[in-house]
């Protein structure tokens, strides 16, 4: 499996999507720093939503083979930039999380932001029920 980031606004999911990916338990924890399970790299929320640390994604970024921008279905917030893709040499993709959660409106709305931030390819998944889920894996597991 390839090395991925997870990057996105505190409490949209990341932590839970990679407890899925990686097969895991799934128990809610507030990932405080950095942290490297397995091949994922899962970052603090507060790293999306202070500019002041991006540098800090960007640097961890080249240890990945792909980025994942997660967008919580349900939350109007949105913390990516247009284009934000181009911060990163690695491939970037969409992950649309909490799916159980939303509307249809609300999933096509995150669906339409990640385009914005320049998400490859878009992935509406649920890491509680396991929705779109092997989608995922399969595309991780393709590089």
């Amino acid at each position: 499996m390839q090395t991925i980031m997870l990057m996105g606004s505190s409490a949209c999911g990341k932590t839970t999507l990679l407890q899925r990916l990686n097969g895991l338990k799934i128990t809610y924890k507030k990932t405080q720093a950095i942290e490297v399970i397995n091949t994922t790299i899962d970052t603090p929320g507060e790293y999306l939503e202070n500019r002041a640390f991006y540098k800090a994604l960007v640097v961890t970024a080249t240890e990945a083979s792909l980025v994942l921008f997660v967008q919580d279905a349900t939350d109007e917030r949105f913390r990516f930039s247009p284009g934000q893709r181009m911060m990163f040499s690695a491939p970037v993709l969409g992950v649309v999380s909490k799916a159980d959660l939303a509307t249809p409106a609300q999933l096509a709305a995150a669906q339409e932001l990640l385009e914005l931030a320049g998400a490859e390819e878009i992935f509406v998944t649920s890491a509680v029920t396991g929705t779109g889920c092997d989608a995922l894996l399969r595309r991780i597991a393709r590089g």
